[in-house]
């Protein structure tokens, strides 16, 4: 079994194990398993063996909480050194001269940064691929690992890298984290700098981890949002919990096995003396407009900051232009975030914590989704992942958690969500599932 994250910094800082030595082995892995997954966009070789060699000899390496873990990027952000690629042939292929917030956080705790991960187009579509490769899921190379943090979730799923960074504007951290049997959290407003695109579409857009366990994932998020005490995971006092299994769309149907996981989840928190129940979350029929509003316009602002716009992807083109009519008719409007917000306002007056499955249905196949028509993305979309935008209209912090494997053989997820600031909540009710109903840490057949 491969360490986790933790262990791999301690045994850095302790001397055990030198950053280095830990960056040849992630290289070894991604050179072994990543022609078959495409999580890696570019993997930088010689730059992460230099940082590594740095790290090592750094005054302060017995101080670094993430002294030596090597981490992937997710490729829409900027990495010094590197062109930033966010999916797209559009995109310039100038080198960026500063790093993104995130990553100067995880460089300043140690980290060292093996390689950017791939995504779809401007980061649009939950699932991850391009006209020139297909990134697949460790666990079933013909299922997506979901998106758009789709080659991230690949790389940590696979063991190719004990930690990777996400973001997540309509769930693209949770999504990809239900498909590959991951950790993920997509923290609230502000907790996180966001800095996305142009605009961070509209302020759902939030950076965050993906991880094996729950203890990594805290560490990783404690360093993104320069909050250290956000690692030390605290056992949650007894919470009031609800169990909504139903879509936020109406009419849309729900796979029974992610229900149940949702239900099992809940009953192995009752057991913990937690007071759990079953009750409906009941979405505003405005807050999926308001979403998809804000989808459209934040892939037309994104599309803006192009070097060469032309060379879009039909669908992604497509999305634009509706992002185009949005904003020239006035939106997106506050009217549907602001009806969503009172909504859950009055569902969390009885409840701490909501649980719902992360997904609908199993993951989408590993096939061109890039050569497709729009409608066929949107629906297939919308269909297999309507559990996470609420979340990100809002602004609250929500996290998906493993909870079993289908009869399919993909893993089960359920989501956890909060109020603005109840991270530490959060993670400390995701720690008691992981010990009440513990999970593999990587796809079958990548445990060596």
């Amino acid at each position: 079994m491969t360490p986790t994250a933790a262990q791999l910094a301690a045994a850095v800082r302790s001397g055990e194990l030198t950053a280095r030595s830990v960056t040849e082995q992630a290289l070894r892995r991604i050179g072994k398993h990543d022609n078959d997954l495409h999580a890696f966009r570019l993997v930088r070789a010689e730059a992460a063996l230099a940082e590594a060699t740095a790290v090592d000899s750094r005054a302060d390496l017995g101080q670094l909480p993430m002294a030596g873990v090597p981490v992937a990027i997710k490729d829409n952000v900027a990495v010094t050194g590197e062109w930033l690629g966010n999916g797209s042939a559009g995109t310039g292929r100038t080198a960026r001269t500063a790093d993104h917030p995130v990553v100067q956080r995880l460089r300043a705790a140690g980290a060292v940064v093996v390689g950017l991960t791939n995504v779809p187009e401007l980061c649009v579509f939950a699932s991850t691929d391009s006209p020139d490769s297909i990134t697949r899921n460790p666990w079933d190379l013909t299922r997506t690992p979901g998106g758009s943090s789709g080659g991230s979730a690949a790389a940590v799923a696979a063991g190719l890298v004990p930690l990777a960074h996400a973001n997540d504007g309509l769930g693209s951290i949770r999504i990809p984290a239900a498909c590959a049997g991951l950790v993920g959290i997509k923290p609230g407003l502000g907790v996180v700098p966001a800095e996305l695109g142009n605009g961070s579409w509209f302020e759902m857009a939030e950076n965050g981890p993906l991880a094996t366990t729950v203890a990594d994932c805290a560490l990783m998020l404690s360093v993104l949002a320069d909050r250290p005490e956000l690692a030390d995971i605290a056992e949650p006092d007894r919470l009031r919990i609800g169990v909504s299994v139903r879509a936020p769309l109406v009419g849309l149907p729900v796979d029974r096995e992610f229900a149940a996981a949702a239900q099992r989840a809940g009953d192995a928190l009752a057991g913990r003396g937690h007071q759990v129940g079953a009750d409906e979350l009941r979405y505003p029929n405005l807050a999926g407009p308001a979403a998809m509003a804000r989808w459209f316009a934040g892939a037309e602002q994104d599309a803006q900051l192009l070097a060469d716009r032309s060379k879009l992807q039909r669908r992604t083109a497509h999305h634009a232009r509706l992002g185009r009519l949005v904003l020239a008719t006035g939106g997106p409007r506050p009217s549907g975030r602001t009806k969503l917000r009172l909504a859950v306002d009055r569902y969390f007056t009885d409840h701490d914590v909501l649980i719902t499955p992360t997904l609908a249905r199993t993951p989408l196949a590993a096939v061109a989704w890039s050569r497709r028509g729009w409608a066929a993305n949107v629906l297939s979309n919308v269909r297999y992942a309507p559990f996470a935008a609420p979340w990100n209209l809002a602004g609250w912090p929500a996290m998906a958690v493993p909870a079993g494997v289908h009869s399919d053989g993909l893993p089960l997820s359920v989501q956890l969500v909060g109020r603005p600031g109840s991270e530490p909540v959060l993670l400390g009710l995701a720690a008691q599932l992981e010990r009440l109903l513990p999970w593999p840490r990587t796809a079958p057949g990548y445990a060596d």
